[in-house]
């Protein structure tokens, strides 16, 4: 049986059979480490995809004077460090990944813009962004929100007008452009 170290070597020579040796022996202790903190099987799997990508994208980098374990180990522990640096970064926005309401997908543009607004729904009353999530983002009628929220109608739509007026001297000018909620312009102002 190989070492890692050979192996290694052997995968960064073009041996692909000896990456999956490494990958079958090093996955399920890495997924049980990215566990440990994440609780989440699909992310934690996700982040020993990721340590194995890193791997193939430096295997010309590895030393074969070092031990392989400490370095993949490095690859793994950094990736984690950087998920839980990432998440904390990151404001909950509105939206779904895809959701074409929330803007394209992966721009910085779009992505500011659904932080923007998620920060100034937070800065409205209760009142008026439960009828505006409910109408705007999940797709309710004014009736279907106001029978969600136990109100008429005409109460939902007046909050949601008096909502969308605070929206709009929050946000300023972007929302009458429609750079603020979805890229048509159409906010329902």
């Amino acid at each position: 049986m190989r070492s890692d170290e050979e192996l290694m070597l052997a995968y960064a020579g073009g041996d692909a059979a000896a990456f999956r040796e490494l990958f079958a022996r090093y996955a399920p202790k890495l997924e049980r480490l990215m566990l440990r903190e994440l609780y989440a099987r699909d992310a934690a799997s996700d982040l020993v995809q990721q340590t194995f990508l890193q791997l193939h994208r430096a295997r010309l980098d590895f030393d074969p004077s070092q031990r392989f374990k400490p370095w993949l180990y490095t690859i793994a522990l950094n990736l984690k460090r950087e998920h839980f640096r990432r998440r904390r970064r990151r404001p909950e926005v509105l939206g779904e990944p895809g959701d074409e309401r929330a803007g394209p997908s992966g721009s910085h543009q779009a992505f500011e813009a659904r932080r923007s607004l998620a920060w100034a729904l937070q800065q409205i009353p209760e009142e008026n962004r439960a009828v505006i999530e409910l109408h705007w983002f999940d797709g309710l009628s004014f009736a279907e929100a106001a029978r969600c929220l136990g109100i008429g109608a005409v109460a939902a739509k007046v909050r949601a007008h008096r909502g969308y007026q605070r929206l709009r001297k929050l946000l300023g000018d972007d929302l009458a452009r429609g750079e603020v909620g979805n890229p048509t312009g159409e906010f329902g102002i």
